[in-house]
């Protein structure tokens, strides 16, 4: 049987570092005018920090009295004292610690090699700190994907890219990602995109990877597809080749075939063209995709709706959307004149309107939950939660929701212009959608006001699901 007095043993090894005593290295940290010293031992960091020994080794610095200095400007006082009383005590306080300080904490212990402590730390900051981990979501991601040491770190971020996938995909960085990080996240059945837009991203990853690669397809000679393939080897078996639709087969797949194996693209014509014929290919199963009938937004985008409704800071999970969304008109479909609107969504309660602006990335729309009613025309109806709104999509980088300030104003039940926002925003006529002056709502969606062509727009009528 061991006796084990750890403790005491952790506290004089502290004591020994807080007094100096027979010090012969002196670590600075920081930079001057803030710089701070550390008066160690080379025998404890030996044993304790390999990494920090072997700087030593390479350090030319001695003082008058011929101790050895190693500078770290660019490592904190404030981590570094952290960091050494874990080397002579093997303790750690988090008690009190901001999140961005363990943060620069575990990026400190990753650099110094201690694989436990960045465990660790890992494991405390995705339980104690989940919220900074998210409202810092780039940051982390980046620097996570950086090497193989943060595997916790990775794991929680693509739990969360899954299901917000344009946080990467969209991000203007996008190109520098990791292809280590980017397979780690193709390879999920989670992944909320359409198997088209996965590869429209991966072709996309690895064309910004070969500057060199002419901007136009059509001038690609065999070499250039050549070293596209070899850019993406790691990525093309994720890829859900025959989940693809006809149309997106001969659009997107076809034009970059000398990427693919001969006998992957026979089998993929095979099997959109003759699906009765035999196939070597492996077929991967489609992604486990939460779906909702809209040819104009995405289930992120109606998670984040559905956020709005509920007056919730932060966006729910995207597979805990508590709505269901029934489409009841569609433009394209139905008709853009304001009979085909009142025939379809008269007295219809808790509406979501959508409409995507011509040749651009734009979304815009509103939540009006009373609905517009035919027996009010030329009135204005009165609710205190309606909203109108703008969607972040591809190079629309942020969401712009726009709550009531004027009570009075919500909704105008205008018989030629609907759907119609107060008169702030409102179905013109045939395709063409109007903002005006802000009068009921607070604040502009769009940067300018007037006319504005589109080229659809649906309605819903949203309910509560039964097991939200």
């Amino acid at each position: 049987m061991a006796l084990n007095f750890y403790e005491n043993l952790s506290n004089n090894f502290i004591k020994l570092l807080e007094n100096g005593d027979e010090h012969n290295i002196i670590i600075e940290v920081g930079e001057r005018p803030v710089m701070q010293t550390f008066k160690v031992h080379s025998t404890v960091l030996c044993y304790r920090c390999p990494y920090l020994y072997d700087e030593l080794k390479k350090s030319t610095i001695n003082n008058d009295d011929n101790i050895r200095i190693v500078q770290k400007p660019l490592i904190s006082a404030k981590v570094f004292n952290v960091i050494i009383k874990y080397i002579y005590g093997a303790t750690v306080n988090l008690e009190n610690a901001e999140s961005s300080d363990i943060f620069d904490l575990l990026m400190t212990a990753n650099q110094f090699q201690f694989e436990e402590l960045v465990i660790r730390l890992q494991t405390f900051l995705i339980e104690s700190h989940p919220s900074w981990l998210k409202f810092n979501f780039s940051k982390i991601y980046h620097s996570s994907s950086q090497t193989n040491n943060f595997k916790a770190l990775q794991n929680f971020c693509n739990d969360i890219i899954v299901k917000h996938p344009n946080l990467i995909f969209e991000s203007d960085d996008f190109g520098t990602l990791p292809e280590a990080a980017l397979v780690s996240v193709i390879q999920r059945d989670d992944l909320q995109l359409e198997e088209s837009k996965v590869w429209d991203y991966i072709i996309q990853w690895g064309t910004s990877q070969n500057k060199n690669l002419p901007l136009n397809l059509d001038d690609w000679i065999e070499k250039d597809f050549q070293i596209l393939k070899n850019t993406l080897q790691h990525c093309l078996p994720h890829i859900r080749y025959f989940q693809f639709s006809n149309e997106h087969v001969v659009e997107k797949i076809y034009p970059y075939q000398q990427i693919l194996s001969k006998k992957l693209m026979t089998d993929i014509l095979k099997y959109y063209i003759s699906p009765n014929q035999l196939i070597s290919s492996t077929i991967l199963p489609p992604r486990n995709i939460f779906q909702i009938p809209s040819s104009i937004i995405s289930y992120e985008h109606a998670t984040e709706i559905a956020s709005w409704i509920d007056k919730k800071e932060v966006t729910s999970e995207i597979n805990k959307n508590p709505y269901d969304l029934n489409l009841i008109l569609r433009g394209s479909r139905d008709g853009f004149g304001k009979d085909v609107f009142w025939n379809l969504c008269d007295q219809k309660t808790n509406i979501v309107v959508v409409a995507k602006v011509k040749d651009t990335d734009e979304i815009v729309g509103g939540y009006n939950p009373i609905g517009w009613n035919s027996n009010f025309m030329n009135q204005y109806s009165e609710t205190n939660d309606s909203f109108i709104f703008s969607l972040k999509n591809r190079n629309i980088k942020n969401s712009i929701v726009s709550h009531l300030k004027v009570l009075t104003k919500a909704i105008y039940n205008n018989p030629n212009r609907v759907p119609n926002f107060g008169n702030d925003f409102l179905l013109h006529r045939n395709q063409i959608f109007k903002i005006n002056y802000i009068e009921g709502y607070e604040k502009l969606i769009r940067k300018t006001t007037g006319e504005f062509p589109i080229d659809d727009y649906e309605v819903f009528q949203i309910s509560k699901r039964k097991d939200s």
